[in-house]
């Protein structure tokens, strides 16, 4: 019987102990971090699901935890069928992992190198591994270079050639745990297309993406997850919560000098829905998120409240609502980036 979901993860916790100290006549201090908060998360075969969310949010432990790396504290997590716990190998054959800012690759190796050596380990037939291989960097737009050390590769080309070795063994399921961080926009924008044409509309993979980047998870993702400390406090597709925020417009303030009591007479106009408010984290400045209709009609009055109040505003713009906006509202914190 096929599979509704590849991945599922029922009431996942997992929490680190950091301890500091511990030198002669000092006590040794310990501080406990929940990195997934009883997470429950399903993937439907065939979709591209991202999990989005801040740095330090739980992104990474869940792709690790899905991926054997770890082992979780409590819970469960089956990816295609198999249990992550009870057959870890099973689920290592079926799925492909990359990683931003691990050394996934041997960068003293050609391109194509990399790609013999890892078909080795997944026991890729000889045969089948020179033919998936070429495919792959031509795929890849690595072909002309597939014979040069990929230490001489832009950072770009390496996170292509770490999605070839991925789906070298051509899994199922893949788990991108934030693929364009650090990558320039044209090479983002090349493997963002990549994932969702080729990959998941073309050959039909499973993709969990992980990512901070709320414009990415919007134009690729079927649906989304936001996950904050450990925990997932909402799931639908990005247009069913971007309509949390209803039919308003967004004004978007930078501002300093703001206490309780200008909040409260700014939501109190009559015209704002809703105001999302988090700290910008650049000399006292704080950014203010106000869902308000028809912003050209009573902009004025808005910075008029602020200007009153002794207020400094360093930026104003009008906006449609984003997925920033739906976190914001469900938080009150900002995504990073």
């Amino acid at each position: 019987m096929m599979l509704e979901y590849s991945v599922v993860a029922k009431r996942l916790r997992k929490v680190y102990r950091k301890e500091e100290g511990g030198f002669p006549f000092r006590r040794k201090s310990s501080e406990t971090i929940v990195a997934l908060d009883d997470v429950d998360l399903s993937v439907k075969k065939g979709e591209l699901f991202g999990l989005l969310g801040p740095n330090g949010a739980g992104k990474t432990t869940l792709v690790k935890i899905l991926s054997t790396i770890i082992i979780p504290d409590a819970g469960t997590a089956l990816v295609n069928g198999h249990d992550v716990l009870k057959e870890p190998g099973k689920v290592r054959a079926s799925i492909g992992v990359v990683s931003s800012g691990e050394r996934s690759l041997y960068w003293r190796l050609t391109a194509r190198e990399n790609l013999e050596y890892f078909a080795r380990l997944y026991k890729v037939p000889d045969g089948v591994a020179r033919r998936r291989i070429s495919e792959l960097l031509s795929l890849m737009g690595l072909e002309d270079r597939a014979d040069e050390l990929v230490e001489k590769y832009s950072g770009g080309m390496r996170q292509k050639l770490a999605i070839a070795r991925a789906i070298l063994h051509d899994p199922e399921v893949l788990l991108l745990d934030e693929p364009t961080l650090g990558l320039d926009p044209s090479f983002s924008r090349s493997i963002r297309v990549f994932i969702r044409e080729e990959l998941n509309r073309k050959q039909g993979k499973t993709i969990l993406l992980t990512t901070h980047y709320m414009d990415e998870a919007d134009q690729m993702c079927d649906r989304v997850a936001f996950i904050n400390k450990g925990r997932i406090v909402a799931v639908d597709s990005p247009e069913k919560l971007k309509a949390m925020i209803g039919m308003n417009e967004v004004l978007k303030m930078v501002v300093s000098n703001l206490d309780e009591k200008v909040l409260t007479m700014v939501r109190g106009l009559p015209f704002i829905e809703d105001c999302g408010v988090a700290n910008a984290e650049q000399d006292g400045r704080t950014m203010v998120r106000l869902y308000m209709k028809n912003v050209d009609a009573n902009i004025q009055e808005v910075v008029g409240v602020f200007s009153k109040a002794g207020c400094r505003i360093f930026s104003l713009s009008i906006e449609k609502p984003t997925l920033e906006d739906v976190f914001v509202k469900l938080t009150g914190e900002v995504l990073d980036g």
